[in-house]
């Protein structure tokens, strides 16, 4: 009975702790972990839509981004959305990528 007390107060404290950790993670981190996401969800939806890989990069390299990292990014992005086998929905992938995003940068503090 002990152990079970145990466990609920350590899962308690276990979600009590998530909201603080998710504010450890900076704007500037939240928004590149959306601008990464919307990358993906563009970059499924062309997949999808039969867009070769070479036509999307094409489209991506023709872009203006602010800051000098974006387009690499974005071409990394991009290619592995095209290498993977998934068919899920671009709004899907859009979720799957932020979050994996947030828990990356949540990992790494």
């Amino acid at each position: 009975m002990r152990s079970v007390g145990l466990s609920v107060a350590a899962w308690v404290l276990m979600m009590a702790a998530m909201p603080a950790q998710a504010r450890d993670i900076s704007k500037n981190d939240l928004q590149v972990c959306k601008w990464g996401s919307d990358v993906a969800k563009t970059a499924q939806q062309s997949k999808l839509a039969g867009t070769t890989l070479s036509s999307a990069r094409k489209h991506l390299q023709k872009r203006h981004y602010s800051q000098p990292w974006m387009r690499k990014m974005a071409l990394g992005i991009t290619d592995q959305t095209y290498k993977s086998p998934s068919r899920l929905k671009p709004v899907a992938v859009k979720q799957a990528y932020y979050e994996g995003c947030v828990q990356h940068d949540l990992a790494r503090k």
